[in-house]
């Protein structure tokens, strides 16, 4: 089972992966272009600074004149200039440097008085200096910042990308192609697509993983298309008795033959079973029962051919509360679902006996139409779940990924051979393996 469909899917994504990183190439090339923008703001902040640095020259020198003309203008100046080869005090002054005249030849007054004419400006002068080199220290913090900010960005956009919707639709057609060729229902289709849509389009996916998303995104996709809630039919049985489970399907879906393999189940469990011939309408249906309920060693209830099926389940069901036996089990008449008599005879008998589980029996290899039937007895009557039968020789394996999907019901046991034994219970992470996800 899903021989095809295995093949098939692993060669499409690698189609699929080629064409997503065919993709990015041209992404790298686009990504080059900011990179001008970000070296034009770069020069703009050096001129900037500069600018800045001349300004702060500018004000140094326009002080130092301010305090030359001051000192020729005052009478101690010329006293200065006399005493010029005498020693000068280096005198050190809250760690700033200050050049003044000997203090033994200087006068109280006037050394007052050069203090409130200097001593202000000479202090405030280290003051600029200090400050000259800060705004040049933070701009070119910021720019180095910039700088690595702009390189990882750059980075990024190359390791990382993500498409287009309209590029995306282009690629994933093969995929869809692929999947419709093996039966798998469009609602199942458009689930796919949307979640790799998601993944692809809306967020940045690394470039080295574009295989895994794709393949961990179609895996994800089926795991939820057949998370549907199950339950243990034998367990389901011991509940009530007698149980009662009607059997429905179209012509030739392997009704009968399968009911006969569950019955031979629930006797392996030590579970006593009873069955009842209500498909009056088709020729050698009563036979052909007859015989397994002979092979099996189980009681049969049956009336003539054209007999009312809803009678003769009835009186099978009387038959097992006088008896105290576990299981009544149904086989209705195979019915077209187009057929609309045969589809009230068949919701008459629901009506009439109230099964407590109406399993719908399907052949896997019928795709489509699997699926279809399947949806439509849901509508009519609800089922409650579902046999496969023919899995074995099933290559594509669409029906099984989809039905439970559509009708919300699910997939008990598929059928693998023509003895009573062949008969597997389903498994969804087998499903997944078997499709090498």
């Amino acid at each position: 089972m899903f021989g095809f469909l295995k093949d098939k899917l692993k060669s499409v994504v690698d189609i699929f992966k080629k064409g997503v990183e065919d993709e990015v190439e041209v992404e790298e090339v686009e990504v080059k272009k900011p990179k001008e923008k970000k070296v034009k703001k770069k020069e703009a902040m050096k001129e900037e600074t500069t600018k800045k640095e001349e300004k702060t020259k500018e004000v140094k020198a326009d002080k130092k004149e301010k305090v030359s003309e001051k000192k020729k203008e005052e009478k101690i100046l010329e006293k200065e200039e006399e005493k010029k080869k005498s020693k000068q005090v280096v005198v050190e002054k809250d760690k700033k440097i200050v050049k003044t005249p000997p203090a033994e030849e200087v006068l109280t007054e006037k050394k007052s008085f050069l203090k409130k004419i200097f001593g202000k400006k000479e202090e405030e002068q280290p003051v600029v200096e200090e400050k000259k080199a800060e705004p040049v220290k933070e701009e070119i913090v910021e720019e180095k910042e910039e700088e690595k900010g702009f390189f990882k960005k750059i980075t990024e956009t190359v390791t990382k990308f993500n498409l287009s919707e309209a590029r995306f639709d282009e690629l994933f057609w093969n995929l869809e192609v692929t999947l419709l060729e093996n039966n798998v229902a469009v609602e199942v289709i458009e689930k796919i697509k949307a979640d790799l849509k998601e993944e692809l389009t809306t967020g940045k996916i690394s470039r080295k993983g574009v295989e895994e998303v794709i393949r961990d995104t179609l895996k994800k996709s089926i795991e939820e298309v057949l998370d549907v809630e199950t339950f243990d039919l034998l367990k389901r049985v011991k509940t009530k008795k007698p149980f009662i489970i009607a059997f429905i399907g179209i012509n030739g879906s392997g009704k009968t033959t399968n009911m006969a393999k569950v019955a031979k189940m629930l006797q392996n469990n030590g579970l006593s079973v009873v069955f009842a011939a209500s498909d009056t309408f088709r020729a050698a249906a009563i036979h052909q029962l007859e015989e397994h309920a002979n092979r099996l060693k189980i009681k049969m209830i049956k009336h003539d051919y054209n007999a009312d099926p809803a009678a003769v389940a009835f009186d099978a069901i009387e038959h097992a509360k006088a008896k105290g036996i576990d299981v009544v089990m149904i086989d209705t008449a195979g019915r077209l679902h187009s057929n609309t008599n045969l589809m009230d005879e068949l919701k008459k008998i629901i009506r009439v006996n109230k099964p407590d589980l109406k399993i719908f029996v399907g052949e896997s290899i019928t795709g489509n139409d699997c699926v279809e039937q399947a949806r439509v007895y849901n509508e009519a009557v609800g089922i409650d779940a579902i046999i496969l039968a023919k899995a074995d020789v099933d290559e594509k394996g669409g029906a099984a990924i989809s039905v439970s999907y559509i009708t919300k019901k699910p997939i008990l046991y598929i059928g693998t051979g023509q003895t009573y034994d062949d008969l597997k219970k389903f498994d969804k992470e087998l499903v997944i393996k078997s499709l090498g996800l």
